[in-house]
């Protein structure tokens, strides 16, 4: 019998920027027994929306659920509103959205890499992943105003166009931070120690993905195919060279892979919707008040995405209920903590990409 020691982990450490509590129970450091606290960060985001604002401006307030992934928030909401009330956006305003949430999901994906080099010890390769994020925030401002809370999405379309001197602007940029992701790729492919650290290390396999309804990257990297972009088919994704990137080792290795090939997917999407974007306009004009409900699965960058909405014929909502990427994969999170080492805890959580501020809203 070994010694035993009660470990608590959160909700204020170096290696989780997010509120979250962990109390790991550790027998010769090997983690034994896992109890999770969560739903430190409560800003009434929902209510607000039910109460404070009309249904038109909601867009801009759950935008703020969270900085990382924004576009996804305003465009699950818009996309919820758009099928209740029978909006048909302009196909150029599609192919903006979709531009948008690419380069969103690069730079989300990449901060995750970049965090995930930090807590392995590579403070190096962190620096360099989040100089390399650095070209695809530039391209956001340029596209849409701002490096976060875009703003850019609204009910029936988009609020800035796509012009020449921005397409200028954002394509040689896209085609610089592929090189670099290219060379990124190849570092996690060959480097020994990370290697020797992740793999084999929190695996989820995939039977563990279906059980637990794992969703985004971190079922994508069990095998377990399930992507809400072309799932449902909001938006023309496979005409643009979409494709699923699966691995099947469903390690901490695997779902960082998953996000690096993804950003080169998203980075290829882009660029086919720039060079292919249809004439038209970009927004059109929303006539009266949602009545019903709607409900609408929207692929984040963490994951499955859902916004339920209702109306009763009022300009502000009866109901609005947000699920975000996070509260679906912490279940099978607290599972791999079991047996495993308690120097991996940092690792195994951070390739999470956990977001609990967007969870306990």
């Amino acid at each position: 019998m070994g010694k035993k020691f009660v470990v608590p982990f959160g909700s204020q450490h170096v290696a989780l920027p997010e509120p979250i509590r962990f109390v790991f129970t550790t027998e010769n450091e090997i983690i034994r027994n896992v109890a999770v606290d969560f739903g430190y960060v409560h800003r009434g985001i929902e209510k607000a929306c039910m109460s404070k604002f009309k249904y038109t401006q909601v867009p801009y307030v759950v935008a703020r659920v969270c900085g990382l992934c924004s576009i996804s928030h305003a465009s699950g909401y818009c996309l919820a509103i758009e099928t209740l009330m029978d909006i048909e956006v302009p196909k150029r305003a599609v192919y903006l959205r979709i531009i948008a949430h690419e380069l969103d999901r690069i730079h989300s994906h990449l901060f995750a890499v970049s965090h995930l080099c930090e807590v392995a010890g590579y403070e190096n390769l962190f620096m360099r992943v989040m100089r390399d994020r650095e070209l695809v925030m530039e391209c956001l401002e340029i596209f849409t105003g701002n490096r976060v809370q875009y703003d850019f999405v609204t009910i029936g379309g988009v609020n800035r166009d796509l012009t020449k001197e921005v397409y200028e602007e954002l394509k040689p940029r896209l085609e610089e931070l592929e090189k670099r992701l290219l060379q990124l790729k190849e570092i996690f492919e060959k480097d020994y120690t990370l290697q020797m650290r992740w793999k084999g290390a929190g695996v989820i396999t995939k039977e563990m993905a279906q059980k637990y309804n794992a969703v985004g990257p971190i079922a994508r990297a069990s095998g377990l195919a399930t992507d809400c972009r072309v799932e449902f088919g909001y938006f023309p994704y496979e005409e643009l060279g979409y494709r699923m990137v699966l691995y099947h080792e469903g390690d901490i290795w695997a779902r960082n892979m998953v996000r690096v090939d993804e950003s080169l997917v998203s980075i290829e999407i882009a660029k086919n919707a720039m060079d292919n974007l249809p004439e038209g306009e970009i927004n059109v004009r929303v006539r009266g008040n949602p009545n019903g409900e709607a409900l609408v699965r929207w692929e984040a960058p963490r994951g499955e995405l859902l916004y339920y909405v209702k109306g009763n014929g009022k300009p502000v909502l009866e109901r609005l209920r947000i699920k975000t990427p996070t509260f679906s994969v912490i279940p099978v999170m607290k599972e791999l903590y079991y047996n495993q080492p308690y120097a991996l805890v940092p690792d195994i959580t951070i390739s999470f990409d956990p977001c609990l501020s967007c969870t306990a809203r």
